[in-house]
């Protein structure tokens, strides 16, 4: 394996055996890339993100906080190209290393801003109709990205009928605190799945809409199978699960 060193707490880059992956520490993985097929999402919980065109199956324009290795903005720059994609990126290091992952250039379709995503948020209401966040450093989860006011700049900052998508990727008790103001910000509207190797919580609320019902769910994820190979009949089958499961207390209009 050859490891590009950077100093302590700066992100680096290994490769390995056709592959290229993105670190803060040898502990953790933050993004993964195959040479050979640099628009595959590699990584389950990425994958799992998708999960978000069961509720918006062609959305206008995502807003990514968070590049790192850019798995999910190639995807959808690749497979979605009708959508405008800008990824909020606060390490100008790791923006340095987007021609390492492959990452194309902007264009019309594609941007990558240098800048705090909060702030970006907060500033930017009703600006997109999908909202992904996978935003992390060196110690993991910044407070800033998971405190109850950005969830709430989040909710304002999508369109009416959008959704966020958000990688939990923190322990038991903070998980657990994340989505609950998740739940506040967005009334409830919130659907958990876990991915694939259950080390992260994926988590979709939606602006001013119910979820998408059981049944809603299955269909869109049989019509998308085709052109997105990112086992969204997995992921809905675990979100009909989860809705089946929301509390009696809180209804849903379909």
């Amino acid at each position: 394996m050859k490891r590009l060193r950077q100093p302590p707490g700066q992100p680096f880059i290994c490769q390995d055996r056709g592959e290229v992956s993105l670190h803060f520490s040898m502990a953790t993985v933050q993004s993964r890339m195959r040479v050979a097929a640099p628009d595959k999402l590699v990584l389950d919980y990425t994958r799992s993100m998708m999960a978000f065109l069961l509720f918006k199956p062609e959305p206008a324009h995502i807003v990514m906080v968070g590049l790192g290795g850019g798995s999910l903005a190639k995807y959808c720059h690749a497979k979605l190209p009708h959508t405008r994609f800008t990824a909020l990126e606060i390490s100008p290091e790791v923006i340095a290393m987007r021609e390492l992952f492959s990452i194309p250039p902007d264009d019309e379709r594609l941007q990558v801003v240098c800048t705090d995503g909060a702030v970006w948020i907060r500033d930017n209401p009703a600006w997109c109709d999908v909202l992904m966040l996978d935003g992390f450093d060196a110690q993991g989860l910044p407070p800033s990205l998971c405190s109850q006011s950005f969830f709430d700049d989040c909710a304002k900052a999508l369109q009416p009928g959008g959704v966020l998508v958000s990688n939990i990727w923190a322990k038991d008790r903070l998980r657990d605190v994340i989505i609950d103001r998740l739940q506040r910000s967005f009334d409830g509207s919130v659907l958990t799945l876990l991915a694939e190797d259950g080390e992260n919580t994926i988590a979709l609320a939606s602006r001013l809409t119910p979820p998408p019902s059981s049944a809603t769910l299955r269909d869109r994820a049989r019509q998308l199978a085709d052109v997105h190979p990112v086992e969204l009949d997995t992921s809905a089958a675990k979100l009909a699960q989860a809705r089946a499961e929301i509390p009696t207390m809180v209804t849903f209009s379909i």
